[in-house]
């Protein structure tokens, strides 16, 4: 049986429940330190953002309108609507052609819009159908240095690599291998990407296989399988010490893996549901968005204890780590804005791959056979 093209109503529900809960969830206790300094309108559905520097503007995915919003950072307001392919639901900014690309879900292409007119200049299709029904593009990171942006494919458990010059698919690199009694192969179901700069690699978190598939942009191939914890769902790059941070959902761990040998050199504890990562430069830190304890939790580069303070008193508690590795604090709401955005897609993602999951057991032939 064929994939559905587009995603079911659980998807959609799942959106609107996180954009309903997450916000007051999440930023009650820092209401009175924080202030909203503007509030956008005309934004219908936003899923993902990304900032264009050059233009100083930001550009946001509407799913459900097959549009992206175009605000300006000068006065906080829509300049432009883009009408893009079905279901947008990642972002990437190529600065040094000053395009933004867009991943469409529901009809496997990659919309590139050009800043200098906010339009589209090209639609570049990803990939073909195969028993699953779709590539169903969901996640996608540029490579400055080789001007390429890595596109992954949940569907059929690739990356397809978009080349700038001339906006087609120079390659399409397989992570494993798919039937449809079961799962064969090291990386399936990519869901998330991260550019690693100082080795040309593009490591890239497969929530179906448990595992980061590493790719080098040197020959557009796999050169590492590394396993990680359950349910690895977000990717970030530390360029300070050299590791990929991987959140691992199911089992509320965050996994660091070496970018020298492509290895899990710590396993660090946080809150529930880890699902967002954010990377800070200036004090090499690393911020996970917990959406099932509504909480962040701060990875910082000194080793030794973990720091928690609860999300319902003031208290903390201090408890020694069994492996060496980064501290961990745990705050009690989130204070930045990508856990509203990421949350509300893996919300909707996560009950949709479990419908289908239980689709393809209905419909297996040992299934079949009991029935």
């Amino acid at each position: 049986m064929g994939r559905p093209r587009t995603l079911r109503p659980a998807f959609v529900a799942g959106v609107v429940l996180a954009a309903l809960v997450l916000p007051s969830a999440l930023f009650a206790p820092f209401a009175e330190a924080q202030t909203v300094l503007a509030t956008v309108a005309k934004v219908p559905t936003p899923v993902a953002a990304a900032y264009d520097s050059s233009k100083g503007e930001v550009f946001v995915a509407n799913y459900q309108e097959n549009t992206i919003s175009v605000i300006s950072d000068t006065n906080n307001s829509v300049v432009a609507t883009v009408a893009v392919g079905s279901g947008p639901i990642a972002l990437a900014y190529d600065p040094s052609k000053g395009e933004v690309f867009v991943a469409n879900h529901n009809d496997n292409t990659v919309s590139v819009i050009s800043d200098a007119t906010n339009g589209v200049v090209a639609a570049v299709p990803i990939g073909v159908s195969t028993f699953r029904g779709t590539y169903t593009p969901r996640a996608l990171a540029y490579d400055p240095s080789k001007g390429e942006v890595f596109v992954a494919n949940f569907g059929n458990d690739s990356v397809s690599i978009v080349s700038d010059a001339n906006n087609s698919v120079v390659a399409t690199v397989p992570l494993g291998s798919r039937t449809e009694g079961g799962l064969v192969g090291a990386g399936f179901e990519p869901i998330a990407l991260a550019y690693d700069p100082s080795r040309g690699e593009v490591f890239v978190a497969n929530v179906g296989g448990n595992t980061v598939s590493v790719i080098s942009d040197e020959n557009d191939s796999v050169v590492a399988a590394v396993a990680v914890g359950t349910g690895p769902d977000a990717v970030a790059y530390d360029s300070s010490q050299g590791e990929v941070f991987v959140a691992n959902s199911q089992d509320n761990t965050v996994s660091l893996v070496s970018d020298a040998n492509n290895s899990v050199v710590a396993t660090v504890p946080v809150g529930t549901g880890p699902f967002a990562l954010a990377y800070d430069s200036s004090r090499g830190e690393v911020f996970v968005a917990n959406v099932g304890g509504n909480t962040v939790s701060v990875i910082g580069p000194s080793a030794h204890s973990v720091t928690a303070t609860s999300s319902s008193s003031a208290s903390s508690a201090t408890s020694s780590v069994v492996s060496s590795g980064p501290s961990v604090t745990v705050i009690s709401s989130n204070t930045i804005l990508f856990g509203l955005i990421d949350g509300a897609i893996l919300a909707g993602l996560m009950t949709a791959r479990q419908l289908e999951v239980r689709r393809r057991r209905s419909r297996s032939p040992q299934s079949t056979a009991t029935d």
